[in-house]
């Protein structure tokens, strides 16, 4: 069913665990996964930035081979992909224009205390703004 996985990773290591899913997904339906870096913009003419907009690149490159370890140790398809902009927006274009099946995403554990205090983050925009299914991994406490 879901054999075309997206997931979203920033240059921490938060986004393992979403990987290590989308892996243990894509196995069992002969999926594949893109790892998608976003790197937000500023509001500034982008040439006026480009070379430092392209070692970020680089550097997200960098990370998201590692990233993919899991993913090539077990065969499975996968290809990387940075795109530039806001990074809720980019992600659900970028799942809506890529027909998407999945967008697997790291996400925080909620503060039962404080529920409402986390509604403002990226995965939580992702969740409510992708026309397609979206799982959400629970990062450690």
């Amino acid at each position: 069913m879901f054999r075309k996985l997206l997931v979203p990773v920033d240059l921490s290591g938060r986004p393992k665990r979403a990987v290590e899913v989308a892996r243990d997904l894509a196995l069992e339906t002969d999926g594949k996964v893109t790892l998608l870096h976003v790197i937000q913009t500023l509001d500034l003419p982008f040439e006026e930035l480009a070379d430092f907009y392209g070692r970020l690149e680089a550097r997200a490159a960098e990370r998201m081979d590692e990233l993919a370890a899991p993913l090539r140790a077990a065969g499975v398809a996968f290809q990387r992909q940075v795109s530039y902009g806001r990074r809720a927006e980019e992600i659900v274009e970028y799942a809506e224009e890529n027909d998407v099946d999945l967008i697997v995403l790291t996400s925080h554990r909620v503060n039962l205390e404080d529920p409402g205090a986390g509604w403002a983050t990226m995965s939580y925009k992702v969740a409510i703004l992708a026309q397609c299914p979206v799982l959400l991994v629970k990062g450690p406490s």
